[in-house]
Formats: structure tokens, C-alpha cells, sequence
């Protein structure tokens, strides 16, 4: 699985902070929300975040 790259998490974290009305001084809890919400769709979807699959069972 390719890492999340800044620019989607940007994007993501955009919209976020367009829905909730542009509110100021909050970008920080629109980054780390846009980038959970895409490390889960990615889960969702059988991917394994990088550093994750190091001690999975063989």
C-alpha cells in the first residue's frame, strides 16, 4: 500500500473545514481527522497501513 501522501490528507482535511462552517484556529483537528478517515477507508478496504504488518503472524 502506498503511504498517504500530504496533498490527500490536505484535500480531505479542506472539505472537512469547509462542512464545519471554516472555523478558525483548528486546522490541526481537521488534519488528524482527515487522516484517520482515510487510513480507515484504506483499512476498510484490506490495506495495511506501512509499519503495521511487521509482526503479523506468517
Amino acid at each position: 500500500m502506498a503511504s498517504l501522501s500530504e496533498e490527500q490528507i490536505r484535500e480531505r482535511a479542506y472539505h472537512l473545514w469547509r462542512e464545519a462552517g471554516e472555523p478558525a484556529g483548528r486546522m490541526d483537528t481537521f488534519w488528524y481527522e482527515a487522516e484517520r478517515m482515510l487510513l480507515a477507508e484504506r483499512a476498510a478496504q484490506g490495506e495495511v497501513p506501512p509499519g503495521l504488518n511487521d509482526n503479523l503472524p506468517v
